[in-house]
């Protein structure tokens, strides 16, 4: 079973990134970003969030709770209250 960490490894490398180009995206050094990788570190919300925007996915994509590599899409309609 692939878990988060295999999961933005990959994503990584789908992207052609070496670790020391996403690192530099998260304005990190290259080691604390292997750490997430390897899952010697826990990702902070605020990675996650930067991750799920750079390869425009979900957070539940990234956190393996979904197989849907792509968000969904913005409704165009406002909500309305009530």
């Amino acid at each position: 079973m692939r878990n988060m960490y295999k999961r933005i490894r990959d994503l990584r490398e789908d992207h052609d990134l070496t670790q020391k180009q996403i690192a530099k995206i998260l304005n990190m050094s290259q080691t604390g970003y292997s750490k997430y990788e390897t899952g010697e570190n826990d990702l902070p919300t605020v990675v996650l969030i930067k991750l799920a925007e750079y390869y425009n996915t979900s957070i539940d994509y990234l956190l393996n709770r979904t197989n849907v590599l792509k968000p969904y899409p913005k409704s165009r309609k406002p909500i309305k209250n009530g």
